[in-house]
């Protein structure tokens, strides 16, 4: 009887052991932020799983009803597939999953079946004076919210994570009214966010007003360019937000109560206020580069005008050293005594009245 494994045949290639793929359940974990689960207002304490969460959520309605409890799922750039299984957890619809995998979309609301889905524009404001790109000083990204009976799920695409859920703990009576309370604070958020760059948006275009319209100041033209670039990026990227608010203000009356609907009337006054400061920087900035241009023209002008007077000026003494320069026998004035400081003396006499005339008409 032989025992052991037996030898492969000579040339056969080694199987190498390969280990096994982890369930497609644990590389969702990596794109997961944090799953919190609500409950009359409050986070139950505890760390939870997406399945898990929803399992909760499932028997504390078993036990007092739906509208008490629900879900919080924060997820970062996930994938097709990892939302595909969070998909089959929460019973996403199909066409939300295609969505909230592609970023790049504008802010919108869409409805299907009693599930919202809805995407908002992130927008982060650098100083320019610590970015070695002019193109950093606005930079943007995306958080799409869908929000299901009793889950929310949060996806951030390029976008910076917020103090969101300590505002949360501090107030139970908002995240008692449910998901939709969640999505308005997300946006509030934001709509906060646009209007603190706003201000500080302004107080660069009043800087560089005060630059250009300072006499006798110099200017960096390149850079209101920069500026305007920058806040058209900005505007291109909030202001499609305004009729998804007014839709979530007006709309689906029977996923949000009157209280959260007037939550985003206000968050939509909010917005149209931050919406119309960057729209006014923008026509300010349009009028700054023409008058910029202008300014700078007019510097040039001068310069050309300065030159020339100087030019003029140099070419009086030229003109008569080149005539007594050239080599005539029968020239009478070289012979006279007093011509070298006679010549001398008119040189002068002229290049002085010249530049009197042209300071006189503020060429020089």
């Amino acid at each position: 009887m032989v025992t052991g494994k037996l030898p492969l045949p000579f040339g056969s290639p080694r199987r190498s052991a390969q280990p096994a793929p982890p369930p497609v359940e644990q590389t969702v974990e990596k794109a997961i932020e944090h799953c919190r689960v609500y409950h009359n207002g409050h986070s139950l304490p505890g760390q939870y799983s997406y399945g898990a969460a929803i399992g909760q959520v499932q028997r504390i309605e078993e036990q007092e009803g739906p509208g008490t409890s629900f879900v919080w799922l924060a997820l970062q750039e996930p994938t097709a597939e990892q939302m595909k299984v969070v998909a089959e957890h929460f019973s996403v619809h199909e066409l939300i999953v295609e969505d909230a995998v592609e970023a790049h979309q504008r802010p919108k609301v869409e409805r299907y079946g009693d599930q919202l889905f809805i995407v908002v524009r992130s927008v982060n404001f650098q100083d320019h004076d610590y970015v070695t790109d002019g193109r950093q000083i606005i930079s943007t990204g995306e958080v799409q919210m869908l929000i299901g009976r009793n889950f929310i799920i949060t996806i951030r695409h390029r976008s910076q994570g917020g103090s969101l859920a300590r505002r949360l703990d501090e107030d139970p009576e908002l995240c008692a009214r449910g998901p939709a309370a969640l999505a308005w604070a997300v946006a509030d958020t934001h709509v906060e966010r646009y209007g603190w760059i706003a201000d500080q948006l302004g107080v660069e275009v009043d800087a560089l007003e005060e630059e250009v319209f300072t006499p006798n100041s110099r200017f960096n033209i390149e850079q209101i360019y920069t500026y305007k670039r920058e806040i058209l990026e900005m505007r291109h990227a909030i202001a499609p937000l305004a009729p998804a608010l007014r839709q979530l203000s007006e709309g689906n009356k029977d996923l949000m109560g009157k209280k959260i609907r007037s939550y985003f009337r206000d968050a939509l006054d909010n917005h149209l206020i931050a919406t119309d400061q960057i729209a006014s920087y923008d026509e300010r900035l349009t009028s700054l580069i023409d008058a910029g241009v202008a300014k700078v023209t007019m510097q040039q002008n001068k310069d050309m005008r300065t030159i020339s007077a100087l030019v003029g000026m140099a070419a009086v003494p030229t003109l008569v050293a080149g005539i007594y320069g050239m080599n005539f026998d029968y020239m009478p004035e070289l012979h006279h005594p007093l011509a070298y400081p006679a010549v001398l003396i008119a040189m002068v006499l002229i290049v002085a009245l010249m530049a009197w005339w042209f300071k006189k008409n503020e060429w020089l």
